[in-house]
């Protein structure tokens, strides 16, 4: 790999923006400034470069899916939104519940995949799961289990030391809702169905009965929220999905069934409330929960339509948006989207721009601002819940200290690299 100097830019560091250079070295970041071997140069005048996003949380439907998207399309579309790690979910077709399905999936994410990501395992056979290397068990959907098998989910997952991480939501409370509704077909009777007490009523289960990590998915209402901020120690965190934030209950009007998703949108208080959660701090992260359906599939009714709007290519866009109009800081942004993930799954070599670190940047022009166009989009979801909406796109995105994109995907599919949990556990140095 040659090594590289990203030039001129002002570079997001240790809490704030320096004006200084960026040495590569074997897909390391070798020195800020003062370094002189560099092979080839990246002009970022004028540019501010911030540590490539970690999402915590995809759905790239592959294996089983793919009609709806691909290790290729879905991490293409990750690296055009400056999103240099995926974690993804293991709900696919075969679900990965054990060895043998998580290596097929890893087999296909490393022919395809061109940025960096983990597996998550689902809850199966968690000790050969965490064996293989999976980030973590998850996302544990509340809603579909009884409460013996969560118990012992979280029993195994505390027994061997492993992260957690749930969708919250009381299957109880979504029938007791549901059934008086069931002639309604308005897309808002999604919401009413799936309403508030349901996130909150699981929130609280979850938190009584674990004893091990755990991250709480897409949290979508203030009193959710509230709850966490009362009940949380060090071994919870949460993350709200970028549709929470941007959306609300008065956008069924505008597109109807396809954003039909789960936990379904709120009222806009629910929505200042997170805003100001993840200002706070109270919100650790921002994760995509990027779950594509094709437009054919998302136009059937409420009750029939599938659960999830498309949404890694968006995130950093909207959020670089929300910086430049004051919404939130820059520094609470870098956190949410980079260094809150590494920690939170331990993954030593992402999340911040220093010296030893792998060189995931993403350059951006604060200056060019546009609108979202699905034209310009890469997920093979073909439609997005943001249209129109104002946004802040990458100029270049590098993983490793390779630009994978730069207007046009860059590097081959298989360039990305699988990061076992185990393999984080051990401290590796740059090579002279």
């Amino acid at each position: 790999m040659m090594d590289l100097v990203v030039r001129d830019g002002r570079i997001y560091t240790g809490g704030r923006l320096l004006n200084t250079d960026i040495w590569i070295k074997n897909g390391r970041i070798a020195a800020l400034g003062g370094y002189n071997t560099a092979a080839e140069r990246i002009d970022a005048s004028g540019m501010i470069i911030i540590p490539g996003v970690i999402d915590m949380h995809v759905h790239f439907r592959d294996p089983g899916y793919t009609h709806k998207e691909d290790w290729e399309s879905g991490s293409i579309s990750a690296a055009a939104g400056g999103v240099t790690t995926v974690v993804d979910q293991p709900n696919t077709d075969p679900p990965v519940m054990d060895a043998e399905s998580y290596k097929e999936k890893l087999n296909l994410a490393k022919r395809r995949s061109v940025v960096d990501f983990c597996l998550n395992g689902g809850p199966g056979d968690i000790e050969s799961l965490l064996r293989e290397g999976a980030a973590a068990i998850g996302e544990i959907f509340m809603y579909e289990m009884s409460e013996e098998r969560l118990v012992r989910i979280l029993k195994e997952v505390e027994r061997l030391d492993a992260l957690a991480t749930v969708h919250a939501e009381d299957g109880e409370v979504i029938q007791r809702y549901s059934e008086p509704l069931g002639g309604i077909c308005d897309p808002d009777v999604h919401s009413r169905a799936r309403p508030p007490i349901a996130e909150v009523s699981a929130i609280d289960h979850a938190m009584s009965v674990s004893r091990c990590r755990i991250h709480i998915c897409h949290i979508s209402t203030a009193d959710g929220l509230e709850l966490v901020k009362r009940r949380r120690n060090r071994k919870v965190s949460c993350e709200v999905a970028p549709h929470h934030l941007f959306l609300s209950r008065r956008d069924y009007r505008r597109m109807g069934t396809f954003l039909k998703t789960n936990p379904p949108l709120r009222n806009t208080a629910d929505c200042d409330a997170l805003w100001d959660g993840l200002r706070r701090g109270d919100i650790d992260i921002i994760a995509s929960d990027h779950a594509p359906h094709l437009p054919e599939e998302k136009r059937d009714d409420i009750w029939h339509a599938p659960p999830g709007v498309p949404g890694v290519e968006t995130m950093l866009p909207l959020m670089l948006y929300a910086v430049k109009s004051n919404m939130i800081t820059l520094e609470r942004a870098v956190d949410a989207l980079s260094s809150r993930p590494a920690s939170i799954l331990g993954l030593r070599s992402k999340g911040e721009i220093s010296i030893g670190k792998d060189a995931d940047l993403v350059i951006f022009d604060p200056k060019r601002q546009e609108r979202i166009d699905v034209q310009r989009l890469h997920s093979r979801a073909d439609w997005t819940p943001y249209e129109g909406k104002k946004a802040i796109f990458p100029v270049m995105t590098l993983v490793r200290g390779s630009v994978v994109f730069d207007g046009d995907i860059e590097v081959s599919p298989g360039y990305g690299r699988n990061i076992e949990m185990r393999q984080e556990t051990r401290t590796e140095e740059i090579s002279d």
